[in-house]
């Protein structure tokens, strides 16, 4: 049978590109990509060559489990930030680690079902209405964190934070609006490296860490039973294994996106048990050598429709220039000396549009809130989970992420569709 070629694109999913193209390419990929994926080690506090390497080798995975028929780039996740974050202060990063590959474990169950009984009972307890505002969580959740890091220097209220991170939300909101063309894909690297001038000017940047630094530099790996010996934490498992349903939607959203650019079916070749297969591999495989989990990014599938470019082979040339990246010792420390007021400017707009996605969810499904189910649903979700409320019994722990969406989908299952008062 004729493989389908889509002559209406510069190269198909198959198609090579010429080396000198490739590089230029897969390095555009990488820059739209390496704002967000170093900017989640960098809230967490994990070194950001590990990150990069972790994508890298997160994407080749991918690629390879779905036999080189998807374009996607998978980059660190933002939906684990909050999580991330707890669980370094608590017990450091074998805790995220193991909370990373209880996320993957968790996509290769789900794929396992679809492959044996189909979707449809993931679409049953993830509909829209529990989606949306979890969502909304992601985002929101972490504004308090974001506007605390813009206004304190050690604990000490600093105007010079405050005007730094202003005006790096304002350049990165100038950037969004005003640049097309292949700068209009960089917004966030370009609001942080003016949010780094600015901070130049303003003298709050520490320039020795990054003269220290040796220009090939083995990342910082974390793996267990050689850096670190793994015990079972169980509050790792509860925090972060709930949110691998989140982003199982966002991972089903961009395939979506991705099906009607490609005019493909990727829900049928290579099949959805097997995209997840791949995401849940690729998320074993970061928290195997020290990285964030890793998801797809959305940020790459509007590279792929700007240019017209879907080739798999520029994608991996992506992923291998973030792994060698990952070895470069001065590009770490200089990534590290990123002040927390320029990381907050871009963290108010990033974690906005994380909210305002939930939101968008919301509306593309013209949820009716006036049912008293939904409002029920939502408003439960929303103050549970930007609130902070946590589950504790023992050493049982649920984060007020994890807490929010298994109320949530709880309430959606056990709730008649209409109240008694209501016709």
């Amino acid at each position: 049978m004729h493989e389908f070629h889509n002559d209406d694109v510069v190269l198909d999913i198959k198609d090579r590109p010429s080396v000198g193209h490739w590089v230029g390419l897969s390095i555009q990929h990488l820059f739209t990509m390496f704002g967000a994926t170093v900017l989640v080690p960098i809230m967490v506090g994990i070194n950001p060559s590990i990150a990069l390497v972790s994508s890298g080798l997160g994407t080749l995975v991918y690629l390879t489990v779905t036999k080189g028929k998807i374009p996607a780039y998978l980059g660190s996740s933002f939906a684990f930030i909050a999580a991330m974050q707890l669980l370094m202060k608590s017990d450091g990063y074998p805790a995220v680690a193991q909370g990373a590959m209880t996320c993957g474990l968790v996509y290769l169950i789900v794929s396992f079902l679809i492959r044996k009984i189909g979707s449809a009972w993931l679409d049953k307890i993830l509909p829209p209405i529990v989606v949306g505002p979890v969502v909304m969580v992601i985002g929101l959740g972490l504004a308090g964190n974001a506007a605390t890091n813009a206004m304190y220097n050690n604990d000490v209220y600093d105007f010079k934070y405050v005007l730094v991170a202003l005006i790096t939300l304002g350049l990165t909101i100038f950037f969004n609006m005003f640049l097309s063309g292949f700068l209009g894909l960089l917004p966030i690297l370009l609001g942080i490296v003016c949010g780094y001038i600015t901070a130049m000017l303003f003298g709050i940047i520490d320039y020795q860490p990054i003269i220290d630094a040796q220009w090939f530099a083995l990342p910082a790996f974390d793996v267990p039973f050689a850096t670190y010996q793994p015990k079972l934490y169980l509050n790792a498992i509860t925090t972060m294994a709930p949110i691998a349903f989140v982003t199982m939607t966002e991972h089903i959203g961009h395939l979506m996106v991705l099906n009607k650019l490609t005019k493909r079916n990727f829900f049928e070749d290579p099949g959805l048990d097997r995209t997840l297969m791949g995401d849940g591999f690729a998320q074993i495989v970061a928290g195997l050598v020290g990285g964030p989990p890793v998801t797809s990014y959305g940020e790459n599938i509007g590279v792929l429709a700007i240019t017209r470019v879907h080739s798999v082979f520029v994608i991996g040339g992506a992923a291998f220039f973030a792994i060698a990246l990952g070895f470069v010792g001065k590009l770490s420390a200089l990534i590290l000396s990123i002040p927390g007021p320029v990381i907050s400017g871009i963290s108010f707009v990033l974690f906005g549009v994380i909210a305002a996605s939930g939101l968008k969810i919301l509306i593309e499904n013209q949820i009716n809130f006036d049912r008293k189910k939904n409002l029920l649903i939502a408003s439960t979700i929303l103050v549970i989970g930007i609130g902070g409320l946590v589950f504790q019994a023992g050493t049982f722990t649920l984060s007020s992420m994890a807490l929010a969406t298994v109320l949530g989908i709880i309430l959606n299952l056990i709730l008649p569709e209409k109240a008694r008062s209501e016709k």
